[in-house]
């Protein structure tokens, strides 16, 4: 390997864009990053300072909107620069950087969603022993669990990359330094790294997705059995939109990271990558907060005690 020329840094190269259709990306993932941080910032302030909400599903929905402001954070920032600037070089101790924060949030999103789909589960096919099997103490290290799991299997993952030898190519096409766009361009030592990838798919991926649509599944034959066809109606509607979230993240996800090589795969996975990684973190709270009266009631007693203050001020 004394021939290889060594990289310290990478050209990301996202979507393929044409120059015309650089300004109307720009607009629509600063739209996309925007909405998310406020609407997710929205539903962490209002359960916060609402007493009523400090129950395991709101704390969980918190966690969930904090994990998806990171998610948003770790990739669009640096995306919009590129865009904005059209300096697209990132250096490899950045590069590897933001592969830990995506791997870890991304390792974090799995375990949140699967947690939310166990709690609603354990409400609905559970009820009387809820309150006693996520109490505050099971809350407190499943939110904590999180979070070390998905430091864990970032560590081991970006470890693991460190091991690749880059020397084919310096341009990466993706929009952020993707682990699978990554293997691309190296010339030794991915092979490892793929084990990583499927391990992790497997353990941090698949189960977490098949024990939430299990869930959910059972959920619904409870549901089923309602008697009362409002209340029947209104569960299912609840259930039936969350169970579309985690079907489309996990889709979405998954069919980034098992695509083959075709002619157009590279713009097909950056979209679909995008999609998992930007509109699903906009879209969660909109399904599992903003739907919710408790939630609503909570953000206009919050919105009329701000506007309150402020006619205090003007006066």
């Amino acid at each position: 390997m004394d021939n290889e020329t060594y990289i310290k840094e990478f050209i990301l190269v996202p979507f393929s864009l044409k120059p015309g259709y650089t300004s109307l990306t720009t607009s629509v993932f600063f739209f996309l990053y925007v909405f998310g941080v406020l609407i997710n910032s929205s539903i962490i302030a209002v359960i916060y300072t609402d007493v009523k909400l400090h129950t395991p599903m709101y704390v969980f929905l918190c966690n969930l909107a904090f994990v998806d402001i990171c998610f948003t954070t770790t990739t669009v920032p640096k995306l919009l620069y590129m865009l904005l600037s059209g300096d697209n070089t990132v250096s490899f101790i950045q590069c590897f950087t933001q592969m830990y924060f995506f791997a870890l949030i991304g390792g974090a999103e799995d375990i949140v969603i699967f947690i939310m789909a166990y709690d609603r589960y354990v409400a609905i096919c559970d009820p009387l022993h809820y309150h006693d099997i996520l109490n505050r103490k099971h809350c407190i290290s499943l939110v904590s669990g999180t979070w070390i799991l998905g430091i864990l299997n970032s560590f081991v993952f970006t470890t693991s990359a460190l091991h690749m030898s880059f020397c084919h190519s310096h341009t990466i096409q993706q929009f952020f330094c993707d682990p699978k766009a990554l293997i691309n361009v190296s010339c030794a030592g991915s092979e490892q790294f793929y084990i990583v990838i499927y391990l992790e798919l497997l353990i941090l991926g698949f189960f977490p997705a098949m024990f939430s649509l299990t869930s959910y599944i059972k959920i619904i034959r409870i549901v089923l059995q309602i008697k009362s066809k409002d209340g029947r109606k209104k569960a299912f509607s609840t259930c039936s939109s969350h169970l579309i979230i985690v079907i489309m993240y996990y889709m979405t996800c998954f069919s980034a990271y098992m695509m083959p090589n075709l002619e157009y795969s590279n713009v097909l996975e950056q979209v679909l990558t995008a999609l998992y990684s930007v509109v699903t973190p906009m879209i969660n709270p909109l399904i599992y907060s903003l739907r919710n009266k408790d939630v609503k009631s909570a953000l206009r007693r919050l919105l009329g005690v701000i506007l309150s203050l402020k006619k205090i001020k003007v006066k």
